[in-house]
C-alpha cells in the first residue's frame, strides 16, 4: 500500500503519513517549567524535556476526509513507520522507504527485505533534505555519538564529534544499519512465529500480538501499539488494514522455487512449482557484536541466539516445517579479541551457584516453546578456552533438575530426559582426510532425537462446516489446513561464535528432517531430482550463513564453500582467509560504533528515553465512552453446562445411558453445553504419538443425539455442534443451540502438548475460545501428569498449558473474561488409603446428608493436593472451584461403586474437576449454579462432574455506540479549536481521565489527587449519619483520632435554651453516647465490665443507644462471646460498625495483635453488620484479609 510522507511547518510543524483513505499525524509537543503541555512546536523552537522526563509527542489518527492536506508538502514516499526514536532534546519518525519482497513461504504469505529507511525530525526541519556521507570515514558514513554533549565531554577521547552539522545526519549509522539487508517485515501473516504456531491464523496481521524477543524496533513502535491499544475497534482495523506500522525482525530469509522436475514427491503433480523456504530469527533480547555480546545473562537470556526455519511447501496443499536453534554456551562467560586468528583469552565469570538460576531459566523457557531439547556441542576437546566452558557445561547441566522425570503410572512409559547433550569435536574430525565431510559423521549421534522429534507437517483437506442460513442448519464444503504431525523438540547447537562450524551442522540436521519427512510419505522421486533439491536447500543455508555471520562478526561465514558446493576448492579456503582477515580488523576497530548502533536502535543506551504519546481526541473520547458505557451496553444471561468425563479407553453400548449425566437438568435451557472427555482411546504406547479422530466423531454423534433428545419435541432450536478438538485422548466438544449461533463469533481452537516432554500427546490441552456478543469465554480441557506425588509435574504442567497454548493473535488463556477448566486434574488426596475409606465409608452410611457425612468431606477434602497447591499458590491462581458435595471420582473397579481393590489398592480421589476464573472489569459476571458428579455411570474407572453457570454477557448496541462516538469526537474537536483559538491547552483534562475506570461492576473508579469518586455529579458532600437520640449533637471539642485515650465523646446532650446562651460543660471523657449526667446503668456496666476482666471473664461492653437511621445498627445479642480480648478494642469495633466509620474500622483492625482465632472472631462480628453498603464491607474485608495475614505469618 503506497503511503505519502508529508510535512507542513506552519503554525505547527506537523508530519503525516497518509494513505489513501486515512492519515497518521505527528506533532511534537513541549513541555513548560511546570510539567504541563503546552503548545506544539513551531518550526522555529526547539523543545527541551525536563531533566529524566520522557519526549512527549501528540499522535492522531484521522479519516482523510477529516483532515486539509493542501498546506502539507511531500517529503517522500514510503512503505510504513517503523516508530520513533529520540537523540538528545530530539524526536524523530523512523519511516521505511524502501523493500523488495524476498520470500513466499506459502500462498498468499510474501517477506519483504528492506533496504532503505529515512529518519524525520518532529521539533525541527533541519534534517528534512539532509543525506549524503561524511568525508573520511570507512563506508562514507560516522557513527553518531549517543553521549553527545550528556555524558563524555572529551571528543578526542571517545573518538565521537558532535555531529549536529547540517552536512550529516544524527542518524546516518543506524540508517545503514537498518538498510543494510539484514531487516525483513510482512504485512499478511506473522513472521515471528514457526509455522507450527500459527497453523490455524488467518491472514490477517495484529502487530500487537508480535513476539517482542525477536523484534528489532520494539522500543520504537512500542509507543504507537499503546496508542493503538486506545483506539476504538473501528479505529483499530483501519489502521492495521493501512499497514502504516511495521514491525521487523533481523536475520535471513530466502526463498528458492523447486521446478516440478526438481519436486522430490512423486504425488505432487501440478503446474506449480513447490517453494523451500529458510527463515532465521535473531534475538534482540541479548543482541550485540561478537565480543561485545557473549554466554548468559540473569534473565537466561543467551547471544547470538537465532531460531532457524526449514519450510517446505508443495503446490498440493503439503507444507512441512523443522525448526532448531542456535545460542552461545549458556554460562557467564567473556572474551577478548585478539591479533592472532584463534587465540582469544576466554574468562568465566561467575561461579557454578551463581549461574545455575540462569542456566535453568534458559533451558526452561526452551522446554515450554518446543518442548524436549537436544544439545550439540560441537566445541574442541583440546583447545585451551573450548575445554573450560565444554566443563562447566557439562557441570551446570548435571546440576538442572530439568533432566529427569518419573514414569507415566497410567502408561508405564518412562519419561525420556528432558534435556541431552552430544559432545562432537568438529575440528578433531574434520583433520581427517574427507575434510568437512566428517561433519557428517554426526548423523549416527543424533538420529535417534531427530526420529523422536520428528517435523511438523500439515495438509489441506476439504471440510463440511455446519452454518446458519435462513434460521436453518446448512453445511457447505470449504478447504482448509489440518496438521498431520507435531515437532516434539529441539535441537540447540552451539560452538564458540555459534557461525561457522554450527551453521554447516545445522543443515546437516536440516537435511535429515526433510530426509525423514520424505520416508514417512513413502514417495521419493528419482535421484537426479533429489539432487537438485539438495542443491538448491545447500543454497539456502549457505546464504543463511553468511548473513547471520555479517551481523555477529561482521563478515561471511567461514566453510560456507563447503556448505554451498559439498567440497571445499582452493578458492573457498582464499575466501576464508579474506574473512578471517576482516573479522580481526572489524572486531578491533568497528565493533565498538557497530555495538552503540545496535544499542541505540534497541533503546538501551544510557539516559535514552521511550517517546511518549499522547493523543488529544481519541484518548479523551475512549475515557468518556467508558464512562458512557450504560448508554450502548446491556447484559443477558447465557446458561452454560460444563461436563467432564474420562471414559479410560472405553466404549458404551448405548448412548441414552448418558441421559444419566448430560440430562441431569431437563428443560432448563442450556444455550451452550461443554463436554470434555479425558482417554477416550486407551493411552497405550503405541496411541499416545497419533490423534485418532474416530473415535471423538462417534462420541459427538452421542452427545449431541443425547441432549437434542432432551429438548421438546416441537422445538426447532436445537443443539448443532460448534467446534471440537482433540489431543490423542481428550477431546472437547461445545455445543450451541440454533438461537445463540448469530451471537457468536471467534471461535478458535488450540492443543498443548504436555507428556513426555511435550512429546508426546498423553497428556497435555485442549482449549476452544469464543465471544458471545461483547464477552469472550475460554474452555479447556485438560489431562495432567499422572501419579501420587507427581503433584509438582502437574503443577509444571499447568504453568506449560498456561504459557504455552496460544490461539490466533497470539491470544491466551488469560487474556478472557471467563475461563473454565474442566477434566481429569490427577491430584490425589494425601492420606492413607484405609482413612479416606472409612471417612467414604460414613459418608455412605450417612446417606450423604447430615453433619456427620460433611464433616467425612471435610476432612478428605483437608487433603486433598489440589486444594492445597491452590492454597500455596503454585497451580491455578485466582481460580474458584464450588463446593465439593460428592465423593471421590476416582478409582473405581469396573461396573460397580467399590473402590479400586487390584493389588495398588489406589487411593480415592477427585481427580475430575472443574475449575473457573472471572474477569469482571469489563462486565461480565458469572456465578456457578450447581457442582455434582453422577454415580450411577459405571462402565469406566472415573465419574463424570457437571457443573452449571449463569453468565452475563455484556451486549453491545453497535449502532448506539458509533453514534455516541462520532458526537464525542465531534465535540472534542470543537473544544480542541476553540482551544487553539484561545492559546489554551486541554490536554490536562484528557490526562485527568486517563484510568478513571472502575475496577469492576458496581464499584465506583479510583480516586486521585485531581479527582474524587465522591464528588462525580455535582453530588453534595453530606453525612446521614443521624445523633443516636433527640437533643444530642456532635461534640466540638472531640479529638480528631476517635481511638485515642482519654479522647471526647462523640455525642453530648444538649439543652437548646442553654447552648444558645453559653457553651455546656462536657463531663470527664468515656467512650460511646451519654449524656452530661453519667447514669447508674453506664456505671455499673462499666464497673461490670472492669470486674470481669479481672476475674478473667469476658462480658459485652455497654451497648449504644439503638439508632433511628436505617443505615445504622448495633450487633445482635449473641454476638457478645466474639468480641476481642482487649476491652477498648471491643468498645472501638462496635462503635466503628455502628457509626459505620469505615477508615477508624480499618485502623482498629489493623491495631489488633491477638491470635488468629481472635481474628476470626472479629470478622464474624462485622459479618453481622450486614446493613452496610457493600463497598464499605468489602473495605472491611481487605483490612481484616491483610491483618490475619500478618498475624499467621508472625
Amino acid at each position: 500500500m503506497s503511503v505519502r510522507v508529508l510535512v507542513s511547518d506552519y503554525p505547527h510543524r506537523t508530519l503525516a503519513l497518509a494513505t489513501e483513505t486515512y492519515v497518521l499525524l505527528f506533532k511534537h509537543v513541549q513541555t513548560n517549567s511546570d510539567g504541563n503541555l503546552t503548545k506544539a512546536s513551531t518550526s522555529s523552537t526547539t523543545s527541551s524535556p525536563r531533566k529524566g522526563e520522557a519526549p512527549r509527542c501528540m499522535v492522531e489518527f484521522l479519516p482523510k476526509s477529516g483532515i486539509d492536506l493542501k498546506s502539507y508538502r511531500t517529503l517522500t514516499s514510503a512503505k510504513g513507520t517503523l516508530g520513533l526514536i529520540t537523540l538528545g532534546d530530539d524526536v524523530f519518525v523512523a519511516v521505511a522507504t524502501g523493500s523488495r519482497e524476498v520470500a513466499t513461504v506459502r500462498p498468499n504469505e510474501t517477506v519483504m527485505q528492506l533496504f532503505a529507511v529515512e529518519f524525520y525530525c518532529l521539533n525541527r526541519p533541519d534534517y528534512d533534505h539532509v543525506g549524503g556521507y561524511g568525508a573520511g570515514h570507512r563506508d562514507g558514513y560516522r557513527e553518531p555519538n549517543p553521549y553527545s554533549n550528556t555524558l563524555f565531554e572529551d571528543a578526542a577521547e571517545t573518538g565521537y564529534d558532535s555531529g549536529e552539522t547540517i552536512s550529516e545526519h544524527p542518524f546516518m549509522a543506524l540508517k545503514k544499519l537498518l538498510s543494510g539487508g539484514t531487516f525483513y517485515y510482512s504485512y499478511n501473516f506473522d513472521l515471528t512465529r514457526r509455522l507450527q504456531d500459527r497453523v490455524d491464523a488467518d491472514s490477517t496481521v495484529d502487530i500487537s500480538s508480535l513476539d517482542e524477543g525477536l523484534l528489532w524496533n520494539s522500543y520504537m513502535i512500542d509507543p504507537l501499539l499503546s496508542f493503538r491499544g486506545r483506539l476504538s475497534d473501528e479505529e483499530r482495523e483501519a489502521l492495521d488494514h493501512s499497514s502504516l506500522l511495521t514491525s521487523v525482525i533481523r536475520g535471513y530469509v530466502g526463498t528458492m522455487t523447486v521446478p516440478q522436475s526438481a519436486n522430490p514427491l512423486r504425488s505432487a503433480k501440478s503446474n506449480y512449482p513447490a517453494t523451500l523456504t529458510v527463515i532465521s530469527r535473531l534475538s534482540a533480547r541479548r543482541a550485540g557484536t561478537r565480543f561485545n555480546a557473549r554466554g548468559i545473562d540473569d534473565n537466561g537470556n543467551v547471544a547470538n541466539f537465532v531460531e532457524t526455519e526449514t519450510v517446505f511447501c508443495s503446490p498440493t496443499g503439503i507444507c512441512f516445517s523443522y525448526v532448531q536453534v542456535r545460542g552461545s554456551i549458556p554460562i557467564f562467560w567473556e572474551s577478548t579479541a585478539s591479533l592472532i586468528p584463534g587465540q582469544q583469552k576466554i574468562m568465566i565469570t561467575r561461579s557454578p551457584e551463581a549461574t545455575q538460576l540462569s542456566f535453568d531459566r534458559h533451558f526452561e523457557g526452551l522446554e515450554r516453546t518446543y518442548g524436549a531439547v537436544h544439545v550439540v556441542n560441537l566445541l574442541s576437546e583440546t583447545k585451551p578456552g573450548e575445554v573450560e566452558l565444554t566443563d562447566r557445561y557439562n557441570l551446570q547441566m548435571a546440576r538442572t533438575a530439568l533432566t529427569r522425570r518419573e514414569a507415566d503410572e497410567e502408561t508405564e512409559t518412562r519419561t525420556p530426559d528432558l534435556l541431552q547433550k552430544t559432545e562432537f569435536d568438529f575440528h578433531e574430525v574434520s583433520k581427517a582426510a574427507g575434510g568437512y565431510d566428517g561433519a557428517k559423521k554426526i548423523r549416527p549421534l543424533i538420529a535417534q532425537s531427530a526420529e523422536s522429534f520428528v517435523y511438523f507437517l500439515t495438509q489441506v483437506i476439504e471440510d463440511e462446516v455446519e452454518t446458519i442460513d435462513h434460521g436453518r442448519p446448512v453445511r457447505k464444503k470449504i478447504m482448509r489446513p489440518v496438521m498431520v504431525m507435531q515437532q516434539n523438540g529441539v535441537f540447540r547447537t552451539n560452538c564458540l561464535d555459534c557461525l561457522d562450524r554450527t551453521n554447516l551442522v545445522q543443515g546437516i540436521v536440516s537435511q535429515m528432517a526433510l530426509e525423514l519427512f520424505l520416508e514417512h510419505r513413502g514417495e521419493v522421486a528419482s535421484s537426479s531430482n533429489l539432487a537438485v533439491f539438495w542443491m538448491r536447500h545447500s543454497t539456502l543455508w549457505a546464504d543463511n550463513g553468511d548473513a547471520l555471520s555479517k551481523i555477529y562478526a561482521g563478515t561471511g561465514a567461514l566453510k560456507s564453500s563447503f556448505t554451498r558446493h559439498g567440497k571445499m576448492s582452493f578458492g573457498g579456503l582464499m575466501a576464508d582467509a579474506r574473512k578471517s582477515a576482516t573479522r580481526l580488523y572489524v572486531n578491533h576497530f568497528e565493533d565498538k560504533g557497530r555495538q552503540n548502533t545496535t544499542d541505540l536502535l534497541l533503546g538501551r543506551l544510557v539516559g535514552q528515553e521511550e517517546v511518549e504519546l499522547f493523543d488529544p481526541i481519541s484518548d479523551w473520547v475512549q475515557e468518556r465512552m467508558r464512562q458512557k458505557a450504560d448508554q450502548y451496553e446491556t447484559s443477558e444471561n447465557v446458561r452454560v453446562w460444563v461436563g467432564t468425563y474420562n471414559l479410560n479407553g472405553k466404549m458404551m453400548g448405548d448412548p441414552s445411558e448418558l441421559h444419566k449425566w448430560l440430562d441431569v437438568r431437563k428443560g432448563e435451557g442450556f444455550e451452550v453445553v461443554i463436554v470434555g472427555f479425558q482417554e477416550i482411546v486407551e493411552l497405550s504406547p503405541q496411541q499416545i504419538m497419533n490423534t485418532d479422530p474416530d473415535r471423538r466423531f462417534r462420541w459427538e454423534q452421542a452427545v449431541k443425539y443425547v441432549i437434542n433428545e432432551a429438548q421438546n419435541e416441537k422445538s426447532e432450536d436445537r443443539y448443532i455442534l460448534l467446534r471440537s478438538g482433540q489431543l490423542v485422548g481428550a477431546a472437547l466438544m461445545v455445543f450451541v443451540k440454533v438461537s445463540v449461533l448469530s451471537r457468536i463469533k471467534n471461535v478458535e481452537g488450540a492443543i498443548k502438548k504436555t507428556g513426555m516432554s511435550g512429546i508426546a500427546g498423553n497428556k497435555g490441552a485442549v482449549a476452544i475460545r469464543m465471544d458471545i456478543e461483547g464477552s469472550s469465554l475460554c474452555f479447556v480441557t485438560a489431562h495432567l501428569a499422572a501419579g501420587f506425588g507427581n503433584y509438582d509435574e502437574r503443577n509444571r504442567d499447568y504453568q506449560t498449558i498456561v504459557s504455552g497454548l496460544r490461539f490466533q493473535r497470539d491470544r491466551k488463556i488469560e487474556d478472557h473474561e471467563i475461563v473454565i477448566w474442566l477434566g481429569d486434574f490427577n491430584y490425589r488426596i494425601g492420606t492413607k488409603p484405609e482413612d479416606a475409606r472409612d471417612l467414604i465409608g460414613i459418608y455412605r452410611h450417612a446417606h450423604g446428608r447430615g453433619a456427620k457425612a460433611e464433616n467425612a468431606l471435610h476432612d478428605l477434602y483437608r487433603n486433598d493436593q489440589l486444594n492445597i497447591q491452590m492454597v500455596a499458590g503454585q497451580t491455578f491462581p485466582f481460580y474458584t472451584e464450588g463446593a465439593i458435595n460428592f465423593l471421590p471420582t476416582y478409582k473405581f473397579d469396573l461396573g460397580n461403586d467399590n473402590y479400586d481393590t487390584s493389588e495398588k489398592a489406589r487411593i480415592p480421589a477427585w481427580t475430575d474437576r472443574i475449575l473457573f476464573k472471572l474477569d469482571a472489569t469489563k462486565g461480565t459476571d458469572m456465578r456457578q449454579t450447581e457442582y455434582m458428579s453422577v454415580m450411577d455411570l459405571r462402565f469406566s474407572d472415573h465419574r463424570p462432574v457437571f457443573s452449571s453457570f449463569s453468565v452475563r454477557i455484556r451486549v453491545i448496541d453497535e449502532e448506539k455506540k458509533s453514534t455516541l462516538l462520532k458526537q464525542l469526537y465531534a465535540k472534542r474537536t470543537r473544544q480542541l479549536r476553540d482551544d487553539v483559538d484561545d492559546g489554551d491547552d486541554s490536554s490536562e483534562e484528557a490526562e485527568e481521565l486517563t484510568g478513571y475506570q472502575s475496577i469492576a461492576p458496581g464499584l465506583p473508579p479510583a480516586s486521585s489527587d485531581k479527582r474524587k469518586w465522591w464528588f462525580d455529579g455535582d453530588r453534595p458532600v453530606a453525612s446521614k449519619v443521624k445523633p443516636p437520640q433527640d437533643g444530642m449533637k456532635l461534640n466540638p471539642n472531640r479529638n480528631g483520632n476517635p481511638w485515642r485515650e482519654g479522647g471526647e465523646d462523640e455525642w453530648v446532650m444538649v439543652d437548646r435554651d442553654t447552648d444558645r446562651k453559653s457553651k455546656p460543660e462536657l463531663p470527664a471523657p468515656r467512650r460511646g453516647a451519654r449524656t452530661l449526667r453519667a447514669d447508674s446503668t453506664a456505671t455499673s456496666a462499666a464497673t461490670s465490665t472492669a470486674d470481669a476482666e479481672e476475674r478473667g471473664t469476658r462480658t459485652p461492653p455497654p451497648r449504644p443507644p439503638p439508632s433511628r437511621n436505617s443505615a445504622v445498627g448495633t450487633p445482635p445479642n449473641n454476638m457478645a462471646g466474639a468480641w476481642p480480648q482487649s476491652r477498648n478494642q471491643a468498645l472501638a469495633l462496635q462503635n466503628s460498625v455502628t457509626s459505620i466509620n469505615i477508615v477508624n474500622t480499618i485502623d482498629a483492625i489493623k491495631s489488633i495483635k491477638t491470635a488468629p482465632t481472635e481474628t476470626n472472631k472479629t470478622i464474624r462480628i462485622i459479618r453481622a453488620a450486614d446493613n452496610l453498603e457493600h463497598h464499605q464491607r468489602l473495605h472491611i474485608k481487605i483490612a481484616l484479609t491483610t491483618t490475619r495475614s500478618s498475624i499467621v505469618r508472625t
